[in-house]
């Protein structure tokens, strides 16, 4: 049965504070509302959304090195930005190979760009690294003529925390 913020009390309020929480620390990503609100079953957006900036607050009460982040319509928890220096080392890396990590640096810093102007600055193993980005949906391409318009996506935004 599927609650509305009204019938819940303090210790359901508590409950899926918590629940919240730990969705989004073993997600590793960001979280839509609706996602969030199936996961803590809750029929009501605006109920969930409340409750989510109510955790937002708790974290910034508490001095915590780790905060919840609003992307767009979506939350992630990512560590603060003063704290990350000192565990970046032992953050999971990437699954990306470095030829197409370099080909997304360049995708990302000239978006949007022709897939022809990649093909000519790096050469025709372009293609296997912008196949594995697409595959991996940290870039979108669109039909543009002979060739594509390239671009990043909403998950190159989240994982690499933009």
């Amino acid at each position: 049965m599927e609650k509305t913020r009204d019938k819940m009390d303090a210790e359901d309020t508590k409950d899926i504070k918590k629940i919240i929480e730990a969705a989004l620390f073993v997600s590793g990503r960001a979280l839509s509302l609706n996602n969030i609100a199936d996961i803590v079953g809750i029929a009501s957006i605006g109920s969930v959304e409340q409750i989510i900036n109510e955790l937002i607050d708790d974290y910034n009460k508490h001095d915590s090195s780790l905060i919840i982040s609003k992307l767009g319509n979506n939350y992630v928890m990512t560590v603060k930005e003063n704290y990350l220096k000192y565990v970046s080392s032992i953050a999971g890396s990437p699954d990306i190979s470095k030829g197409a990590l370099r080909i997304l640096a360049y995708v990302s810093k000239n978006e949007p760009i022709m897939q022809n102007i990649i093909i000519k600055s790096f050469g025709t193993s372009a293609y296997e690294y912008i196949k594995e980005l697409l595959d991996k949906d940290f870039i979108k391409a669109a039909k543009a003529g002979r060739t594509k318009r390239l671009e990043t996506t909403q998950k190159f935004t989240e994982y690499f925390n933009f």
